[in-house]
């Protein structure tokens, strides 16, 4: 079975759980920015939770199906159709052969997830499906879908029309979004102002924003705590000697607009990093628009782990509202 690409959407891409265990090598895990969304796209549809589904930012694609299949679109608020008809978000929908989905205007979040039952079988790459277009790898051919793409699907999975995720169960970014962070192994760097300031001040999210990282701008510029600069590290003391970035570490070129990095990002560098977000709001910042507000809110370890531990069992409760 293939899907047919009438129209892309907005840099819509192949997308799994990504490829943890080349970071060493400058290979990002990448995958889904909303993980969450994707898996459950995928568990409505019968999939393996990290089964490869279409990521799009924005605008929805095209699609016609050759075959009859089970598909469900998670993640952003933006209206589904069937041959016109518009159908619920969240839930699994037969399409049958010779049918087209596309979609209205987005209304809420960035990204939606589109799973289909089978899961998207292109080759893997690294031992993942997921698209990094800067390195031209996995995905489709390394790149974004286009016009007239042939999207291969695998042998369709025990699916079920009809299966829906409850509203209460969709996790969604507040308003103001509301990022925890771990303050970093640089914290000692900015004066005790500055580090008030940072989680006080009100920001937005800025328009570069993507794969590789999301800027945001309004709080105050940093401070920094007065020091020699170490060899190599340069005169700017928002530089540092080159070290590694952690996953959704945030750094500060210059002190004046934080950088969180994201699915695509590189993996070290020579900006220093004033802490790094916590796992379990990743998720968020991928459903993010520019000129979101967003306050950063501090915690600690124990506090970073409670967040893990509840993202865990709201997956949990997911899968028993499934079952």
């Amino acid at each position: 079975m293939a899907v047919k690409v009438i129209n892309p959407g907005l840099s819509t891409t192949v997308q799994d759980l990504g490829r943890p265990g080349y970071f060493h090598l400058g290979i990002p895990i990448g995958g889904a920015m909303d993980r969450l969304a994707l898996r459950a796209a995928n568990l409505l549809v019968g999939n393996d939770e990290g089964a490869a589904g279409l990521e799009a930012v924005f605008v929805g694609p095209e699609l016609e199906f050759t075959k009859d299949a089970v598909i469900a679109v998670t993640g952003a608020a933006m209206p589904i159709k069937i041959d016109g008809v518009e159908k619920p978000s969240w839930t699994a929908l037969k399409i049958s052969a010779g049918q087209v989905m596309s979609f209205g205007y987005l209304q809420a979040g960035a990204r939606i997830y589109i799973a289909i039952s089978g899961g998207i079988d292109v080759p893997l790459a690294l031992g993942s499906r997921s698209t990094y277009p800067i390195g031209a790898l996995g995905g489709y051919k390394g790149r974004a879908v286009a016009k007239g793409d042939a999207l291969p699907v695998g042998g369709a999975a025990s699916a079920r029309e009809g299966r829906t995720i409850p509203e209460k169960l969709r996790r969604r970014p507040g308003m103001p979004a509301e990022l925890r962070v771990l303050p970093g192994l640089y914290w000692h760097r900015v004066v005790e102002e500055s580090q008030q300031g940072f989680f006080d001040d009100p920001w937005k999210v800025a328009p570069e924003a993507d794969r590789m990282g999301y800027r945001f701008r309004g709080g105050r510029p940093l401070k920094f705590v007065r020091r020699e600069p170490p060899f190599g590290a340069g005169s700017d003391p928002s530089n540092i000697v080159d070290a590694c970035y952690p996953y959704g570490s945030i750094q500060v070129p210059g002190g004046t607009e934080p950088i969180i990095l994201h699915r695509d990002a590189v993996s070290g560098g020579g900006y220093f990093m004033v802490g790094t977000v916590v796992s379990a709001d990743m998720d968020l910042i991928g459903q993010l628009q520019p000129n979101t507000p967003t306050r950063f809110v501090k915690v600690d370890m124990d506090g970073a782990l409670r967040a893990r531990a509840e993202r865990a069992a709201l997956l949990d409760t997911i899968r028993g509202a499934l079952n």
